[in-house]
């Protein structure tokens, strides 16, 4: 965003994150606050940003009109062709290009174009409620322990059996969203469903009070079925690719989700970009050549994250007893930077996520490629 000259923009509509608390469960005691704020920015260049989605959205599109974007919108796309790069839409109609980017979500089309058969994403076993609150709505409960909740510019997650739970500001400060994680009860294939109010509650009956008041203002509920992929066997045909969740649906256990769909596109634009301006060629070989090169460029970093997500499931809901009790004591020590870090793994981790310039890593990859001249084989 910084790159693209947008950071101000987010800024502007969303929150920086000063801390993450994790607290246990029950009784809401806090097993860590990990610094973030400067020592985000200072570290990795840029500060963590929580943004709502629709204003994230918005900005982008924003920036795509500026640019010369084009959308057709009300166009549902039935099935696509790779061998001359074309859709077709659910009313009959062909839109034909030089690239396709398959950009539409978990329940993928294109994907099933690529891969040759459908794909659809494996079920993890947990679901989502979420949840969005006014912020006079949360302080009309004259709660002063949610009052100090709401005060923070912090992400709060609740630590338990089988569950977490994550609370945090958007468009800065005015209203605030919690997402309650769980093990899933819905039928098999179903996406989203409408949710009852009483089962959600009773799901965090025994937890901390403060959680428990936040659950009370929820008046009506949907909930998700949370689902994922392994790393598939390949994220391009011919001329058309996947991107973002198409290509690596996660779980949303490391808030990379979003951010790798970015990243996917920010490369994209500048791998065709760097195309154009050296080859004013359509040649469909270099397209297809160069569509090859983003996936090498995106599919282990993005594998990783995937493999990093489900490794959080794993730590965040672990059962009461000798392994609950090492997970809070190695809490204590973790922290984002390396500076807030006395670990070292929790910091490492974080450098992987958050510490590559992903432009400048695919500038470097260009012109690598461009020097050989030949199109790039995904088989190598």
């Amino acid at each position: 965003m910084r790159d693209l000259g947008l950071l101000s923009q987010l800024l502007e509509r969303g929150s920086q994150v000063q801390q993450v608390d994790f607290k246990r469960y029950k009784d809401g005691r806090i097993l860590r606050s990990m610094p973030f704020g400067d020592d985000i920015t200072q570290e990795f260049g840029a500060p963590w940003i929580i943004i709502h989605r629709v204003d994230y959205h918005r900005i982008l599109l924003n920036e795509a009109i500026r640019l010369g974007a084009v959308l057709q919108l009300d166009a549902e796309v039935k099935d696509v062709s790779a061998e001359i790069p074309n859709v077709i839409l659910a009313g009959g109609e062909r839109v034909f290009a030089d690239v396709v980017i398959g950009a539409d979500g978990q329940w993928s089309v294109v994907r099933n174009t690529v891969l040759g058969t459908p794909t659809p994403p494996v079920e993890t076993g947990d679901l989502a409620y979420r949840a969005t609150f006014t912020r006079e709505q949360l302080e009309s409960l004259f709660d002063a322990k949610v009052n100090r909740l709401i005060q923070k510019s912090a992400i709060t997650s609740w630590l338990g059996p089988e569950k977490h739970t994550i609370f945090y500001p958007v468009r800065g400060g005015k209203e605030f969203n919690l997402v309650l994680l769980r093990p899933d009860n819905m039928a098999v294939g179903t996406h989203r469903a409408e949710g009852d109010v009483g089962e959600m509650q009773e799901s965090y009956a025994d937890w901390d009070d403060t959680l428990q008041k936040l659950i009370s203002c929820v008046p009506t509920v949907y909930k998700w079925k949370l689902t994922h992929l392994p790393e598939l066997k390949t994220w391009t045909k011919g001329a058309v690719a996947l991107l973002g969740d198409a290509c690596h649906p996660t779980l949303p256990y490391q808030a990379q989700g979003a951010a790798m769909a970015v990243e996917d596109g920010a490369i994209i634009g500048k791998l065709l970009g760097s195309l154009q301006a050296q080859n004013s060629s359509r040649d469909p070989s270099l397209l297809a050549s160069v569509l090859g090169l983003y996936e090498q460029i995106r599919k282990e970093r993005t594998s990783r994250n995937v493999r990093g997500a489900i490794m959080n499931r794993q730590l965040f809901h672990v059962d009461d007893g000798f392994l609950q009790t090492i997970r809070d004591f190695a809490l204590k020590y973790a922290g984002v930077t390396y500076k807030s870090d006395w670990t070292w793994f929790s910091s490492f981790r974080q450098r992987q996520t958050l510490g590559l310039d992903v432009l400048e890593d695919c500038r470097k990859a260009f012109e690598a490629w461009e020097a050989y001249s030949l199109p790039y084989d995904k088989g190598q």
